[in-house]
């Protein structure tokens, strides 16, 4: 791993992640540099233990580091002074799938909060749910045409940015990265728990 601030947080989010029981999707994790406008973007995805795959309900994360973020940075790095606070832009994406029907959104939004933990300075925002249906083609397996059902999933999105102070910067350590990051592990489960112990219709395994 690059010894770069962007890859201590993402270190530090797994330890976070780790430390809260979650497990990691391995083929859904992605590192990508934009070649024209200089962005990173890494992604990924957690599920509760023994969930399967794919689990019936995950949180998938990105993590952006602009490439102003990257110019503020390096000019900290080579002059030691910080004249703007880099920033990471986050957003998570607690999914809900295999539902037999659609959920009530009254229901979910009661059962998750509005804002996260306090990350550093700031919290992520709830930024909405998204309702999902998918209807099986009926060409891929037309003896069982009647036994066919669609798939519905709701996706709640929070955003937000985790501005990096210069006592942040400068910590080779990385304990306040895993400070400011610690809490959104534990969160993360806690909420997917609660959605999965919601009263909802889920598809029969594939197995």
């Amino acid at each position: 791993m690059l010894d770069h601030v962007f890859t201590d947080a993402i270190s530090a989010l797994r330890d976070a992640f780790e430390s809260a029981f979650l497990e990691r999707q391995a083929f859904e994790e992605h590192f990508q540099s934009d070649v024209l406008s200089g962005d990173l973007t890494w992604e990924t995805s957690y599920g509760l233990p023994g969930e399967g795959e794919p689990p019936r309900v995950a949180a998938h994360i990105t993590f952006e580091w602009p490439a102003w973020s990257q110019a503020a940075y390096r000019h900290w790095y080579l002059e030691e002074i910080l004249e703007r606070r880099p920033a990471i832009e986050i957003e998570i994406v607690l999914r809900v799938q295999q539902l037999t029907e659609p959920a009530d959104s009254e229901v979910i939004y009661s059962t998750i909060p509005a804002m996260s933990p306090l990350i550093g300075d700031d919290r992520l925002e709830r930024a909405g749910m998204t309702a999902e249906v998918a209807h099986p083609d009926p060409a891929d397996d037309p003896p069982n045409l009647g036994e066919a059902r669609s798939e519905h999933a709701i996706e709640i999105t929070y955003e937000g940015l985790y501005e990096l102070a210069e006592a942040t910067v400068a910590d080779g350590t990385n304990s306040l990265l895993d400070e400011h990051f610690g809490a959104l592990g534990g969160w993360i489960a806690s909420t997917l728990v609660k959605l999965g112990d919601l009263s909802l219709d889920f598809l029969p395994d594939l197995e």
